[in-house]
C-alpha cells in the first residue's frame, strides 16, 4: 500500500464519526495496537525534543531498503498520533517518505483539535521521521 493509499484509508476510517471524542478513542486504539518499544531503545538519543510528553522514535532500514519506524510514548493520545504516523510512513523507501505530503493529518482535522504543545509534538515527530528518511536516503 502506498503512503497516499494508507492516508486515504485513514481519512475514510476517521470520517465515520465527526465527534472528536470518538476520534480520540480511535487514536487511543491506534496507540494500543502499537508494538511496545524495547526499553533499551528508550534512550536520550531516540527521545523527541519539542514534545510535552515523552516520545521515542527509532528507525532502521530493512533488507529491501524500506525504512521501518518504531516508537512509544508515555501519553495515550500522543502514542496514538505516533502510531498513526508510523502506520503511514513505515515500510517505504526513504525517498518516498521525503516526498510525501502528509495531507491526512489536516483532512481528519487533527491539527485543529490538538493543544499547541501536542501540535508542536506532532511537528517534531514528523520532522524526526523525515530526518531519519534523509539520513537513510541513498
Amino acid at each position: 500500500m502506498t503512503i497516499n493509499e494508507r492516508q486515504d484509508q485513514i481519512i475514510d476510517d476517521f470520517s465515520i464519526s465527526e465527534d472528536w471524542f470518538d476520534r480520540y478513542a480511535m487514536l487511543i486504539d491506534y496507540g494500543n495496537d502499537l508494538k511496545p518499544l524495547d526499553e533499551s531503545k528508550k534512550t536520550q538519543q531516540n527521545l523527541i525534543e519539542g514534545c510535552q510528553s515523552r516520545v521515542w522514535i527509532n528507525a532502521y532500514i530493512s533488507e529491501d531498503g524500506n525504512l521501518l519506524f518504531e516508537g512509544d510514548s508515555d501519553a495515550i493520545i500522543v502514542k496514538g498520533i505516533l502510531a498513526l504516523l508510523i502506520s503511514i510512513l513505515s515500510g517505504h523507501k526513504p525517498a518516498e517518505i521525503l516526498s510525501a505530503e502528509l495531507y491526512s493529518i489536516d483532512q481528519i482535522g487533527m491539527r485543529e483539535h490538538l493543544s499547541p504543545t501536542r501540535s508542536n509534538g506532532l511537528a517534531s515527530m514528523i520532522k524526526t521521521m523525515r530526518s531519519y528518511a534523509m539520513a537513510y536516503n541513498k
